[in-house]
């Protein structure tokens, strides 16, 4: 089963993208994204999943059963690198997506089991912070982290600079012990300028798993274990959407240790 699912042209719906428990062989995390024209509406139900629709770019109206968030939106392009908008729709729901502008929209899933109210994540309930340091840079905006309200939903986007790492040094999610949550996780990835791609391997330390793939712009690259670090290319910035889910919501990992030194004071190293 390959890891990687390419971009396809946009169905009556305007979906690219659709990764579900099912296709990807897991249990939790589904992932679909959306290219929608001005004027256009989609229709989704939640069913027994929630939902953390996520406006990557464009303008939206989205209403559920029980709420109306009107005039949604502020970013034409994910690489303004401001917070986005987004809404959370609780399982048993239904969701009405009206695209105010030409939308580009991903929906996370993943398992819904409480009685939590449909919401509006504003641009100022996101939390920005940046990592790493050297080579290893990132900015990330924390969606749907696991200090929010929420069933199973971890979302996080993340952007990585030409010529640089992220999701490293190496680390996973896919164990339950002291140290680690199972997590179940998707790339959504785009570029500036999108002909770009980005080099990410998925790999175990038996190599059980051991995968490298090219992800192109809107490409998607599932991560059911392992380790799975992104490399960028020179020329070409990183974005990418991460959805995690798994039986407990808790993000906990452990790095490889062959590689965990570059979060030592020895890197970056002197010239």
């Amino acid at each position: 089963m390959s890891l990687l699912s390419k971009c396809q042209q946009p169905d009556d719906s305007g979906r690219i993208q659709r990764v579900t428990p099912e296709s990807a062989g897991w249990g939790h995390v589904g992932f679909e994204a959306y290219l929608l024209t001005k004027g256009q509406t989609l229709r989704l139900e939640s069913g027994d999943k929630e939902l953390c629709l996520v406006l990557v770019a464009g303008l939206a109206s989205v209403k559920t059963q029980q709420a109306d968030f009107p005039g949604l939106g502020q970013r034409m392009s994910p690489f303004e690198r401001t917070p986005p908008y987004s809404v959370y729709v609780p399982h048993h729901d239904s969701v009405e997506v009206h695209a105010d502008s030409d939308l580009e929209l991903a929906v996370c899933s993943a398992p819904g089991k409480g009685s939590l109210p449909a919401r509006l994540i504003a641009p100022a309930d996101v939390g920005v912070e940046q990592r790493g340091k050297g080579n290893n840079k990132r900015l990330v905006h924390n969606i749907l982290p696991d200090s929010e309200v929420a069933d199973s939903l971890l979302v996080v986007e993340v952007y990585t600079d030409e010529g640089n790492t992220s999701s490293y040094p190496s680390h996973k999610h896919d164990e339950e012990t002291e140290n680690e949550t199972y997590l179940e996780e998707t790339y959504y990835h785009r570029f500036d300028p999108p002909q770009g791609f980005a080099m990410q391997r998925v790999y175990t330390d038996d190599r059980s798993l051991d995968e490298c793939m090219a992800a192109y712009n809107r490409d998607v690259v599932t991560v059911p274990r392992g380790y799975h670090p992104v490399a960028t290319i020179a020329g070409y910035d990183n974005y990418y959407l991460n959805v995690m889910a798994g039986p407990v919501r808790l993000w906990k990992f452990s790095w490889e240790q062959d590689h965990a030194w570059v979060n030592s004071e020895r890197y970056p190293r002197e010239s």
